[in-house]
């Protein structure tokens, strides 16, 4: 069973920067790709960003080049570099990996693995 530790949230204002990190607990190859999701107080889980190990990396439209994700294939880490962060950006975030190939990385559902999360809060 792999787990996976996200790290890096926390109290900032808005316009800063922040730098999530997650770290899974074993290297395993049969991730095939890991993302980012995360939930305000009342409100959905949310699809933030992932990334494929085979290259391909995806953002959610709310992200508008604020966001970048990078990772490393072989140690399972992923990161998520955000900038410009305002309140609405105010959430859990969390980390998961993914074990089949073709399912679709923006939904919740194709991630078989999840961290905990970490609260990142934006105050103006």
């Amino acid at each position: 069973q792999v787990q996976l530790v996200e790290s890096g949230g926390g109290l900032v204002q808005a316009g800063d920067s922040l730098k999530l990190s997650c770290a899974a607990s074993e290297r395993t190859f049969s991730i095939y790709g890991m993302g980012w999701f995360r939930q305000a107080p009342g409100k959905e889980r949310e699809f933030v960003g992932a990334i494929r190990w085979s290259g391909r990396i995806y953002y959610a439209d709310f992200v508008k080049g604020r966001f970048t994700i990078s990772g490393d294939s072989v140690q399972n880490t992923l990161c998520l570099r955000m900038n410009s962060l305002n309140t609405e950006d105010t959430a859990v975030y969390c980390c998961a990996a993914r074990t089949r190939p073709g399912t679709n990385p923006s939904v919740a559902e194709s991630y078989d693995y999840w961290g905990q999360g970490t609260q990142v809060t934006v105050s103006s």
